[in-house]
């Protein structure tokens, strides 16, 4: 009796021991990942208190100035400005938008609701996650052999009339790049949130007598439609802000002479340039001219404003369509 007795308060001690042993090690991962994100926070924070305080000067003094202008060869131009990389950067958006949305999202309902599961689809479903993965600059020559020049692989495959509709180096040959840059992670995400629709949902349409596309229409894309619009503007947001494709497809960074307004749809098959460009150009220009570094900080405050926005917009679809949903 005696033995059993040391033996059992000997089994609860080592497993209160493991207990508080369990306990301290994640409190101690808790308090690491609190500290990453802090200092994540803390250098993000001063990054973005330092590009302010870097274009200050030029928006506390000219913002209105400053993005209704246009390329200038010196700094101290009066007319300096960015209303052609913010026209180039809001028509790849809505390129982007349109095209990408609408194919990434059948493709993700295909794949999940109709495609059967077989090894080709299992390989399918490995290649759109590796090309995620896949270099900005690799998908900006593709978009310069596809839709800017006539290359002779495309033209072989019948491809070669996309150069002419793009008009070559156009902001139109750039958002259709990006488009297929982002298209991956499109279809990724929107898979993801149609993976994630209860099966009971879709159960309970078959039940009502509801066919495959009624059961898509009214069940899946509703229930799935926050994380999709999420994903699809977080992936917008990404193809704004990347500068690489942009200068293979011939993105170019002065000699602009038109200063179009916003929502011309005139210059979409002309020369055209974005605010990643017109970032990377000043930057490099600071030490010609000191003051385009002011600019420079100026450019990407308008940048980051346009992101957050986008952002901001993905939160509040995605909240609106989640109390739809409840």
């Amino acid at each position: 009796m005696a033995l059993t007795t040391i033996g059992t308060a000997a089994r609860q001690g080592t497993t209160a021991f493991t207990r508080q042993r369990r306990d301290f090690a994640g409190g101690l991962f808790k308090a690491v990942i609190l500290l990453s994100l802090i200092v994540s926070l803390a250098v993000l924070a001063v990054l973005i208190v330092d590009t302010v305080a870097d274009g200050w000067a030029q928006l506390s003094t000219r913002a209105w100035d400053f993005l209704n202008g246009s390329l200038r060869s010196r700094s101290i131009d009066d007319k300096l400005g960015v209303k052609q990389g913010l026209y180039g950067s809001l028509w790849i958006g809505i390129i982007v938008a349109v095209t990408a949305f609408p194919v990434g999202v059948g493709a993700a309902v295909y794949l999940e609701e109709y495609a059967p599961k077989s090894r080709w689809s299992a390989i399918i479903e490995l290649v759109i996650r590796n090309l995620a993965g896949v270099p900005s600059v690799v998908y900006g020559l593709l978009g310069l052999f596809l839709f800017v020049e006539r290359s002779t692989i495309f033209g072989f495959l019948g491809l070669g009339w996309l150069a002419d509709a793009t008009g070559g180096r156009s902001v139109l040959s750039a958002g259709l790049t990006l488009a297929v840059l982002v298209l991956p992670i499109v279809i990724i995400t929107a898979q993801e949130a149609v993976r994630a629709v209860p099966t009971g949902l879709k159960e309970g349409a078959y039940g009502l007598g509801a066919t495959k596309s009624e059961m898509v229409r009214t069940q899946i894309l509703p229930y799935a439609a926050p994380g999709i619009l999420t994903g699809t503007l977080l992936a917008m947001s990404r193809a704004i802000g990347e500068a690489a494709p942009l200068i293979l497809v011939g993105a170019i960074s002065g000699g602009l002479t038109r200063n179009p307004a916003v929502w011309d749809t005139s210059g979409l098959r002309e020369k055209f340039t974005a605010l990643p460009i017109i970032i990377v150009e000043w930057v490099s220009e600071r030490g010609r001219d000191p003051g385009f570094a002011t600019a420079a900080a100026a450019a990407i405050v308008v940048l980051l404003v346009l992101v957050l926005l986008m952002n901001m917009t993905a939160i509040l679809l995605r909240n609106r369509f989640e109390k739809k949903r409840g």
